[in-house]
């Protein structure tokens, strides 16, 4: 009987070492893994954005390529983290790259996810065969104070107090207000606007700061890999403060939409998918 008990505690030590080791590493967001082929595209969505906002987008490449579409934490209903930060987050999608094998693909990212794509090549220039930028700068807060300078410890706490007081109908408001300054498309105006709403509040306002903060203007003079920098129709009126930013990324190509907002996906739908089919196809 003893003999048996000891059997038994040390069959159930092994179980518990077995299921203690073998848990999955856990990374700052959701993915969906589709398509097949030997080059993979990993598509990250903007702020407080699904990966929904790729579903155009991955449909005319998931025949020939394997897609990886993320949702960040936190963000369009999925759990948020404790501490979010832009970095974690950088580091968190190098490392699903490098953990789960994905060989030089292709990093395409809107808005945010456009910033988080141009700092993955820049601390981890082996990493990408290519990015595409969709509608993001280097330092989003040098467009409007040129001598803006990143602060080392930036204090999100006044940001997070204030937007999580708002009651559901306050938020609900605020983000309708601001979403057609972002999207003309109209019947996609509400879906965007869920997205916002379903986000984590205190990831949505650490986040918002946060990025705020980052500056990569110097940092991307690292990039190696071609990169196609797609840009909103009215920002050709500030391409020169736009390129400035961008003028250490030797390896930038500029295409302007020719209307619509920040959304380009929805926004100047053909022109868009021109663009990214004759970038990553050719």
């Amino acid at each position: 009987m003893k003999k048996y008990i000891i059997l038994v505690i040390a069959f159930l030590f092994s179980a518990l070492c077995l299921n203690v080791f073998a848990q999955t590493k856990s990374y700052p967001f959701e993915v969906v893994k589709t398509g097949t082929g030997k080059q993979s595209i990993i598509f990250i969505p903007g702020f407080a954005s699904s990966g929904e906002v790729w579903n155009e987008t991955k449909a005319n490449f998931e025949k020939k390529y394997t897609c990886y579409t993320l949702t960040m934490a936190g963000f369009a209903g999925t759990k948020p983290e404790a501490n979010p930060s832009f970095k974690n987050w950088e580091d968190g999608i190098a490392a699903f790259i490098k953990d789960k094998k994905i060989e030089k693909p292709i990093i395409v990212g809107h808005s945010m996810g456009g910033g988080l794509a141009l700092a993955i090549a820049s601390d981890y220039p082996e990493l990408a065969e290519s990015i595409v930028v969709v509608d993001a700068l280097p330092c989003l807060a040098a467009l409007t104070d040129p001598s803006f300078q990143s602060k080392e410890k930036n204090d999100c706490s006044a940001a997070v107090t204030q937007i999580t007081a708002l009651n559901e109908k306050q938020f609900y408001d605020m983000q309708k207000q601001t979403m057609p300054r972002l999207l003309s498309d109209q019947s996609k105006l509400e879906m965007v606007v869920d997205w916002s709403v379903k986000s984590d509040r205190k990831t949505f306002a650490e986040m918002y700061c946060d990025f705020y903060n980052i500056d990569l203007r110097e940092k991307i003079a690292s990039i190696k890999c071609p990169s196609l920098i797609l840009l909103e129709s009215y920002f050709i009126n500030l391409k020169p403060a736009i390129e400035d930013q961008y003028k250490n990324l030797k390896t930038a190509a500029f295409k302007y939409a020719d209307k619509g907002l920040h959304f380009i996906m929805y926004d100047d739908t053909v022109w868009y998918m021109a663009q990214l089919n004759n970038f990553i196809k050719s």
